[in-house]
């Protein structure tokens, strides 16, 4: 009996491979299968992350804003009524300047036209669709009523309240976070957030803009086509600003020297009045207070509307995105994989990411499964990539790390994979025994009872 329980272990010994079959990889032809292994080193890992591969994007709904980049304006306190002095004498007209100020340098505001220009047609922004075009065409972007303009594949920018510098540079960086060459330059074509208004013995009246140079009373007047004013004894001119009414005599406007120069400020009121009575001119201010306040409500009518189409839009963007998830949820993703099997923690498929390319690190340690370090070769990591022409229709490359030197994980930082692509780690030679013996025993025990009954 002894002799043949012995016998019997050595048969199934020598014949391991029949009791056991595991993966491995063999180089040459065989089975319809062409297999070239090359080792993993600089010059190959080159070579291989040379082949063809765009990383499928994220939909543009993920990248979409509701366009929500803007502070509600809060409703500006309304000026007193203007000053009224008492009657006196025309003779006795005093002069009242308004006291010097100085607004500092000026600020970009709603319904100002900006202009985004290049130096050059090659080296700019033009990769912004329609940027080019308004460059040559001199049609910039309207500051809207949340402050913002609205760049194609930049999305929305807000720049009211700031200067050009600080425009510039909130620019500069929204095209740097998008990854755009960010070589521009930003002036303001039209000058429509900031004005003074002129009325009464004028030419012409109407709105005088306020640009990046100061505006002084002489070129106000003279904008508004001169004043109109055949007896000066009787005419003044009045400034309304800030719930105050300053007034210049106009026999003593041109007499003392530098009055004409009074500097003049954003939201001045001028009228020119030809007779001592402040009743027209206390009447153009009331209209003026009345333009300002239709104004402010039709813009709060106006963020109103906004935040409507925010809303809408919020929504859309929230539903596309979850539909978006559960066509992964389903399977309908069409996303790219790559295979892991051998000796892993666990035999799965590797998502590879959007946007972006992975190397093999990330296969083997993201996943959770990673090498098993018990049964694993760790000098047999194979990545397995078939060839994509048709004419060599099953031929394989295996590309083969040996890690038995752990610095050479550096490579599989650097070894990009490709859709399809099978990650394989070979089992260590003591893991076959292993696994021979542990199907080999049972059947060696299952016999040796036998015998023993007999």
């Amino acid at each position: 009996m002894r002799f043949v329980l012995i016998a019997i272990m050595v048969m199934s010994l020598t014949n391991c491979g029949v009791v056991y079959r595991s993966s491995s990889v063999a180089e040459g032809a065989s089975d319809g299968t062409n297999v070239r292994v090359l080792d993993m080193n600089p010059e190959t890992v080159v070579q291989a992350n040379r082949s063809t591969y765009a990383p499928k994007t994220l939909p543009a709904v993920f990248s979409q804003t509701s366009g929500r980049e803007f502070a509600l304006r809060g409703s500006e306190t309304l000026p007193e009524p203007p000053f009224v002095e008492n009657e006196t004498p025309p003779e006795a007209l005093q002069l009242r300047l308004p006291p010097p100020a100085d607004p500092g340098p000026y600020t970009i505001g709603i319904g100002d036209v900006v202009l985004l220009s290049t130096p050059t047609a090659n080296s700019t922004v033009e990769q912004l669709s329609g940027l080019l075009a308004a460059q040559n065409s001199r049609q910039g972007y309207t500051v809207q009523d949340d402050g913002s303009i609205n760049v194609p594949n930049l999305g929305r920018v807000r720049i009211a309240g700031m200067t050009i510098e600080d425009a510039e540079a909130n620019l500069f960086q929204k095209l740097v976070e998008n990854q755009i060459d960010p070589t521009f330059s930003l002036e303001i074509a039209e000058f429509n957030s900031r004005n003074i208004s002129i009325g009464g013995a004028v030419a012409q009246p109407g709105v005088v803009p306020v640009t990046l140079t100061p505006l002084y009373l002489d070129q106000a007047l003279a904008a508004a086509g001169g004043i109109t004013v055949e007896d000066q004894d009787y005419a003044s001119i009045r400034i309304y600003r800030d719930a105050t009414l300053y007034q210049i005599p106009l026999t003593k406007l041109y007499s003392q020297r530098g009055l004409t120069r009074t500097r003049l400020l954003p939201g001045d009121a001028i009228f020119v009045d030809t007779e001592y009575e402040l009743s027209r001119a206390q009447a153009y201010f009331e209209q003026q207070i009345n333009i300002a306040q239709l104004r402010r409500q039709e813009r709060q009518n106006a963020i109103q509307e906004l935040e409507l189409e925010v809303s809408i839009r919020q929504t859309n963007i929230s539903e596309a995105r979850e539909n978006y998830r559960a066509r992964i949820e389903f399977g309908a993703d069409n996303r790219d994989y790559v295979y892991l099997t051998g000796e892993v923690g666990t035999q799965s498929r590797f998502t590879l990411p959007l946007e972006r390319t992975a190397n093999l690190a990330d296969a083997l340690f993201d996943t959770g499964g990673g090498i098993e370090s018990s049964t694993g070769d760790v000098s047999q990591i194979y990545v397995l990539r078939a060839s994509s022409d048709p004419r060599e229709f099953g031929s394989v490359t295996a590309w083969h790390l040996d890690a038995r030197n752990a610095a050479n994980f550096a490579m599989a930082t650097r070894f990009e994979l490709r859709p399809n692509d099978i990650v394989f780690i070979a089992q260590q030679p003591v893991t076959r025994w292993d696994r021979a013996i542990s199907q080999i025993l049972p059947q060696v025990f299952s016999t040796s009872t036998f015998l023993a009954n007999q």
